[in-house]
């Protein structure tokens, strides 16, 4: 089963205040396995940063005025999610975000039938705790020390690892069968943040065989 870490970063908090997306990070699951599927964009928002955003992430008016809008990536977006689950903390902001982008330009929203909000999965699993993405990382020993300011491949990164936590599936079963391709939809360049799988060849398997026949006669407990 295929899904999608979705994570983005905006001028401000509200829609309805005109604020608008100046990132949008997505990673690929396949049965809670990273696939290198990548897509991720800066995006010149047409309209300043507020003050309290630019703490939250860093990102400058002049930075962004060089990037490409909404508009120019959305297809790509829409297809790289098209017909997955979505997985997002606090959904609810980053929908209203999303949905008011493709509104914009006329694109169909998207549905809350396709979203698993990984804040609710929080609060249901431990009321009346901190539920903060940092507060989970805490919680499960993830390693969030690089996160110094809120970017969204970052994030994605960290809520991927959340989220097979909250889902009490520590260990992904993974999909041993060789694929070499990879997607990256990005306007930054090669990412590339999963070691690639090396997988024993035939005569290594027939070696390995042989090894236990001759070897392991014996009960050694």
């Amino acid at each position: 089963m295929k899904e999608i870490v979705l994570d983005t970063e905006t001028t401000g908090l509200s829609v309805r205040d005109g604020h608008r997306i100046v990132e949008i990070g997505c990673i690929e699951l396949d049965n809670l396995v990273p696939t290198k599927n990548i897509f991720h964009f800066y995006l010149n928002p047409e309209r300043k940063v507020s003050e309290k955003a630019f703490e939250v992430h860093g990102y400058s008016d002049e930075f962004l005025a060089t990037k490409q809008k909404f508009a120019d990536i959305a297809d790509d977006f829409i297809d790289f999610i098209k017909d997955k689950k979505i997985i997002i903390h606090n959904a609810e902001f980053d929908i209203a975000h999303l949905n008011n982008e493709l509104t914009l330009i006329g694109k169909p929203k998207i549905s809350n039938a396709y979203v698993i909000d990984t804040l609710e999965l929080a609060r249901n699993k431990f009321p009346g705790s901190g539920i903060s993405l940092d507060a989970l990382c805490k919680r499960f020993r993830i390693d969030n020390s690089k996160r110094e300011k809120h970017t969204a491949l970052m994030d994605c990164e960290l809520l991927t690892k959340v989220y097979i936590n909250l889902i009490d599936q520590k260990e992904p079963t993974f999909n041993l069968v060789e694929n070499n391709e990879s997607k990256i939809i990005s306007n930054q360049g090669g990412l590339d943040y999963y070691k690639k799988i090396i997988f024993p060849s035939e005569e290594e398997l027939s070696n390995h065989e042989e090894f236990l026949k001759k070897n392991l006669k014996k009960n050694y407990f």
